[in-house]
């Protein structure tokens, strides 16, 4: 990469900022302030940010500045999503966060070493670049997108590998829905540890 990121990550490829309802996953519903950095070897064809996958798109921007916009909207959480996030060091931009309050999750493919002191790790470990196993241990809540029927058998593989207190979402790629979310339902069924998560955000228009 031809961005010099220094490796304390008080510098990051910013994408975009925005405070909105967090959409899909354990935390649907709630006021969140979402940081998407810029950079992902991971290749999903489904993905609905391509334009993320280029960190030299995207301005290196100082984490300092990231903490005091997050910290002038009324709700107190963070998502650092991308992209992928942990192609760099989120300790400082996390233990900024966190000394003002501020909740910290994460969404992850878990691809990457772990880095940043989180309040809830979101893995969503994808078959283009799998999970470390170093990391899925640590994950609250696992997200499995489900684009066709072979991922079913995928999901179960990781849910092996997490703790027992964590919580098991089926996603359906969101331009499948209509043919994939009766086979989740149908999965569900047969298997409750096993919930369902919705991009409700895409059905309600938020950004």
């Amino acid at each position: 990469m031809a961005h010099q990121i220094p490796a304390d990550g008080t510098l990051l490829p910013l994408m975009e900022e925005f405070y909105t309802i967090q959409g899909e996953g354990f935390n649907t519903g709630k006021a969140a302030y979402f940081i998407r950095l810029g950079g992902c070897d991971v290749g999903c064809h489904w993905c609905d940010v391509k334009e993320s996958w280029d960190a030299e798109l995207h301005p290196l921007t100082p984490a300092d500045d990231i903490v005091v916009k997050a910290d002038s909207f009324p709700g107190k959480a963070v998502v650092i999503t991308g992209g992928e996030p942990l192609i760099y060091n989120l300790d400082y931009l996390t233990e900024e966060l966190q000394k003002r309050n501020i909740k910290t999750f994460i969404e992850t493919s878990g691809a990457y070493p772990l880095s940043g002191k989180w309040d809830w790790i979101c893995l969503s470990p994808k078959k283009f670049k799998a999970p470390r196993p170093d990391i899925t241990p640590f994950a609250h809540e696992l997200k499995v997108i489900v684009f066709n029927k072979s991922d079913f058998e995928w999901a179960e593989k990781y849910a092996e590998t997490v703790s027992e207190n964590c919580k098991l979402y089926l996603q359906p790629e969101w331009s499948k829905s209509k043919e994939i979310t009766p086979l989740i339902i149908e999965y569900v069924m047969a298997n409750p540890k096993w919930e369902i998560s919705l991009q409700t955000h895409k059905f309600l228009n938020i950004p």
